[in-house]
């Protein structure tokens, strides 16, 4: 697809959004969403004909870029045969794609519970370790996101819960392991590893260890920072969960299907949770899906006792012949490989080398095609470049390096201080050097901001 020019469309486009969408997460009047005209691959156009390179990937979904052919042939093909069914049937592309992702999942995660989305997923991962354990509260960490329905909303750490926090959800936060902000004063991965394991342990003890459901994590926190917990941390965190009856449960919505190299993220550290979330990547975002991958132990849970949950689109046809479509397009076109390599080779080094020339750099982090860069005022004292949760003049230098992105043809993802490198898995080293250059651009903004 080429981009040309429709500006007449566009402002229609935009007039009906401006009088009639209520946007997410936004102060209606202060917004003036791009109007979007169409999407190919890693990139996106405007109606006045300019182009982006999309390092977001939607909102990190997108892992297979946008457009598709076999996907959305898949999508037409089976509106074509059968467009939606009831979640209580048996239907083929429903049976197909829980067969393929069970084949991914770790461990004995083999039973599938389809939902529209990851907030719902958590909800019903959360609801069924309630119900199997019998206890009310579950843990969760400060630094993480886990959706913004009622349940999800309340386990999340960051700034969005604090509107919509009941103080009597059952929720009880902690601090997990980032070593370049340590809550621990750790000197090291090993002692910050340690360290959060104590803490984790004490926050139990004091909570009391019968009451406690469920812990759960991001495997790799996404949009609190692409921290990617030490070696060991995990494993520590299933044996504790062992030792005191408490169901895991690894939050994947957005580290799942390939996005750090592998098809899950707890492929890297050799862990086995007893529930996982996933969507966004599991159809590449095409129709809305997401699910909770079930073990042979929680499942046996409800094998004579009802599971008091369901949706009515759990499971919907052209979500799941979506998926289906996806990841056999992942196998075939070695997408999961690519993220791998190409993190390994090109965006690492690459975003090492940004960190040597930009003051604003303050640290580097992620793996595949997830990846943050750590903006500072200081990198001595390591200040973040705006204050936590900042906006209006306090956000300025962020909103201008986010300018000097988009001018330069790159759309970012900017979250607090951090600007995260998440293109599609199977975008190009080509399209990625590209991508890159612009970043290293729009740093020169930022590093006006620093002392």
């Amino acid at each position: 697809m080429t981009p040309h020019a429709d500006p007449q469309t566009g402002a229609a486009v935009k007039a009906a959004d401006r009088a009639h969408v209520f946007h997410s997460w936004s102060a209606q009047g202060l917004i003036d969403p791009l109007a979007v005209a169409g999407a190919e691959g890693a990139y996106f156009w405007d109606y006045d004909g300019n182009r982006y390179l999309d390092f977001t990937s939607g909102l990190v979904y997108t892992n297979i870029g946008y457009q598709h052919p076999k996907v959305v042939a898949a999508i037409q093909e089976q509106a074509g045969r059968l467009a939606t069914f009831a979640p209580a049937f048996a239907v083929q592309a429903r049976s197909e794609a829980a067969r393929l992702i069970a084949e991914r999942t770790p461990g004995d995660l083999d039973r599938i519970f389809f939902t529209n989305g990851g907030a719902e997923a958590v909800e019903h991962a959360i609801r069924m370790a309630r119900l199997h354990t019998g206890r009310p509260k579950v843990m969760s960490a400060y630094r993480s996101y886990h959706g913004g329905t009622a349940t999800a909303i309340n386990i999340t750490g960051d700034p969005r819960r604090w509107a919509s926090d009941s103080g009597t959800a059952g929720v009880v936060h902690f601090w997990g392991p980032f070593p370049y902000r340590s809550a621990f004063y750790a000197a090291d991965e090993d002692q910050e590893c340690a360290r959060a394991l104590a803490h984790l342990e004490e926050t139990i003890a004091f909570e009391g260890p019968g009451t406690v459901a469920a812990i759960i994590l991001e495997t790799i926190p996404g949009t609190a920072g692409i921290m990617v917990p030490p070696p060991g941390y995990l494993a520590g965190v299933r044996e504790i969960c062992d030792r005191h009856g408490i169901v895991l449960v690894l939050d994947e919505v957005m580290a799942g299907f390939g996005r750090t190299g592998r098809w899950f993220a707890a492929e890297h550290f050799g862990v086995v949770p007893d529930l996982m979330t996933f969507a966004k990547g599991v159809n590449s975002g095409y129709v809305p899906l997401g699910g909770v991958a079930v073990s042979d132990r929680i499942a046996a849970t409800f094998e004579h006792r009802p599971y008091p949950g369901g949706l009515t689109y759990s499971g919907h046809p052209l979500a799941c012949a979506a998926a289906v479509a996806t990841i056999e397009a992942m196998e075939e076109e070695k997408v999961v490989e690519n993220a791998a390599a190409l993190g390994e080779t090109v965006v690492g080094p690459a975003l090492l080398a940004l960190a040597e020339r930009h003051p604003s750099v303050g640290e580097v982090r992620g793996t595949g095609m997830f990846w943050a860069l750590d903006l500072v005022r200081d990198r001595a004292t390591r200040e973040p470049l705006v204050p936590y949760n900042a906006s209006g003049e306090a956000n300025a230098p962020m909103a201008a390096f986010a300018a000097a992105c988009k001018r330069g043809g790159l759309w970012p993802f900017v979250n607090m201080n951090r600007t995260h490198v998440v293109p599609p898995c199977n975008i190009t080293e080509a399209e990625l050097k590209e991508g890159i250059a612009a970043l290293d651009a729009a740093l020169s903004v930022a590093d006006e901001h620093t002392v």
